[in-house]
């Protein structure tokens, strides 16, 4: 039998609805409207598109938009100026600097100058460690709505087998910790793991976050594993197009998992959901407000 389809867009969209139906009590009950500022620098037509995206769905839900665009030739000093500003804006609960940022600019730097309550991308060296060591933290967002999928389609998730393809500072180690939270024996793999195919093949969760087009194999998989593509790969189609494919060969992986992701509509949605959950989180926190139920680790 095919593998169960997990539907990240409908799933995405049942996580809007709770923020805002969450957001619309925090404004009632409390007078509090949260805040996410985005901050894009230059013009990456890819970010331009994302940052329309992040900017409409925060006003959708509730939330109050704070958009500032920057010219390619902003000095770091300018932007970490930007920041220092936001930190200190009480309307203000999260900040997301858009990446990649201009050559010139040190991207580690502008991030760890963002206050960490605030750091609603879960990237500062601080949300880090807190992560790492187990603690409450600003979570990243792609590997918070893989975690929320997960938990949704298996429930609990003891002593299952996991192995994280990829090991990002932005989506592989921070799933490995979450899924180590979750009580799960982990495996990291990467490009230099030996039999890469055998120590996949012992997961009952892959979460594959590597970037290469359909590496992950259908041979790969263990019957009846859950299997999350976090990969988003163009590659040419028919007719000089070209389309979205993930790090996992899906037509050949569906027939052997039990559950799976699809390249478009799977993780991706997910991610500025999460963006929008870890705001309303931030602006919880700040308040000294009880955490949305659901939508945090």
């Amino acid at each position: 039998m095919s593998a169960t389809i997990i539907d990240g867009k409908a799933f995405a969209a049942d996580i809007r609805g709770r923020v805002a139906e969450q957001v619309a009590i925090l404004k009632e009950a409390h007078g509090i409207t949260p805040g996410l500022a985005v901050v894009l620098v230059g013009a990456d037509p890819a970010s331009e598109v994302y940052v329309r995206s992040k900017g409409r769905m925060t006003v959708e839900v509730g939330m109050e938009s704070f958009e500032h665009r920057l010219s390619e030739d902003t000095s770091e000093a300018d932007l970490l100026a930007l920041v220092n500003k936001l930190n200190a804006d009480p309307k203000v609960h999260g900040i997301l600097v858009q990446l990649p940022l201009p050559k010139h600019m040190n991207s580690d730097a502008v991030i760890n100058a963002i206050d960490p309550a605030k750091d609603v991308d879960g990237f500062h060296i601080s949300n880090v460690g807190l992560l790492g060591t187990g603690q409450k933290a600003m979570v990243p967002c792609t590997p918070l709505g893989c975690l929320m999928m997960l938990r949704d389609h298996l429930g609990d998730m003891s002593g299952k087998e996991a192995v994280v393809i990829g090991r990002s500072n932005i989506v592989g180690k921070p799933m490995a910790h979450l899924l180590l939270g979750e009580s799960c024996t982990v495996s990291i793999a990467h490009s230099r793991t030996k039999d890469i195919a055998d120590v996949v093949r012992r997961a009952d969760i892959v979460v594959a976050a590597v970037g290469r087009s359909k590496m992950v194999r259908g041979d790969w998989i263990k019957p009846g594993a859950t299997v999350i593509d976090v990969g988003i790969n163009r590659v040419e189609a028919e007719g000089g197009k070209t389309r979205l494919v993930g790090d996992v060969d899906f037509d050949a992986a569906k027939e052997v998992a039990g559950a799976i992701t699809p390249v478009p509509g799977g993780v991706g949605p997910m991610t500025i959901a999460c963006l929008l959950a870890n705001t309303l989180t931030a602006a919880c926190r700040a308040n000294g407000l009880a955490e949305p139920e659901g939508l945090t680790v």
